[in-house]
């Protein structure tokens, strides 16, 4: 199924905090199915008030379904595939799943503010996520990253700055998303990440815990479903030098999406054509990168620095 376009651009305001009376923005899950029924009516042949009438209901509700602006059950689901010619039962199955769950709560909700749009968008695609290709340059992704990385990381780059309180809560939330790595329910998040050299020097006023955060990462490369690659000092100019980004993969039928982190929060990029430009991005980072084994033994090299 060809998808059209879509960008979203989600901005933080100060402390990720909504003002007072203004609505909440619908979940990611819930503008991801309103984008596939969209797409389902318009393979169908149908406009909104066509498939409306069809459908029996004024078109104001089918715009707020494929808007993400109202709910969407099961059963409606089953009309409106119904309605579009839709056979394919591993489509609808999908769909009716993510209706079911468009509206739930993920984990991270207990956590409060600390935890807003865009970054509970985000956790909501690493979990429902099956391959993260991850290209971080300065930054070890939050997948690998130890307490004590993790606890500096957001301290230095947090803005506007958080208390330490907010801090703490921010390196458990980090933490507990690891889980997907192991996880038993279905097969674990497959992770390959590239990272850049620079990150291996990092070292602050503790070095140990840089030696902490570098045995974390040799360790994690021998599991079967994370391959760690490192971009090394002497490469030239590549995709990578125009900043952080994952491409996200799901089961079928959910399209690839590509996540962009910024300082002021995040863009969600959609669309085939543009998904794939960076694909074949991170596969040109990975052709100038290290090795696997060439990358483990820089690491391990720059480890015996820090322990002398």
């Amino acid at each position: 199924m060809q998808l059209r376009t879509r960008r979203w651009q989600i901005v933080t305001r100060r402390e990720n905090e909504r003002m007072p009376n203004q609505r909440a923005k619908p979940t990611l899950r819930r503008r991801r199915l309103g984008g596939l029924l969209a797409d389902c009516r318009d393979k169908a042949g149908l406009s909104g008030e066509e498939a409306a009438t069809r459908l029996g209901w004024h078109h104001t509700k089918l715009s707020k379904m494929e808007n993400a602006r109202a709910g969407v059950t099961p059963k409606d689901i089953d009309l409106l595939m119904h309605t579009y010619g839709v056979t394919d039962t591993n489509l609808i199955s999908a769909l009716q799943g993510l209706a079911r769950d468009a509206g739930k709560q993920g984990w991270w909700s207990t956590y409060g503010d600390v935890v807003a749009n865009p970054y509970g968008d985000y956790l909501s695609l690493e979990k429902d996520a099956t391959n993260i290709r991850f290209y971080g340059g300065h930054l070890v992704p939050g997948l690998l990253q130890r307490p004590g990385y993790a606890k500096a990381i957001i301290t230095g780059t947090a803005m506007p700055p958080r208390t330490p309180h907010q801090v703490e809560a921010l390196v458990d939330v980090r933490m507990a998303r690891q889980a997907v790595l192991s996880r038993s329910d279905r097969p674990p998040l497959k992770l390959r990440a590239v990272i850049h050299q620079s990150v291996l020097q990092q070292g602050g006023e503790d070095p140990s815990v840089m030696l902490d955060q570098l045995n974390h990462l040799l360790y994690m490369s021998e599991r079967t479903n994370i391959t760690i690659q490192v971009m090394p000092m002497s490469a030239g100019a590549h995709p990578g030098l125009l900043g952080l980004f994952s491409v996200v993969d799901f089961e079928t039928p959910w399209p690839t999406l590509v996540h962009l982190e910024n300082i002021l929060g995040g863009t969600f990029v959609e669309g085939t054509a543009d998904v794939q430009q960076f694909g074949d991005a991170f596969e040109a980072i990975v052709t100038d990168a290290l090795s696997v084994d060439a990358s483990r033994k820089v690491i391990m090299k720059r480890i015996e620095e820090i322990r002398r």
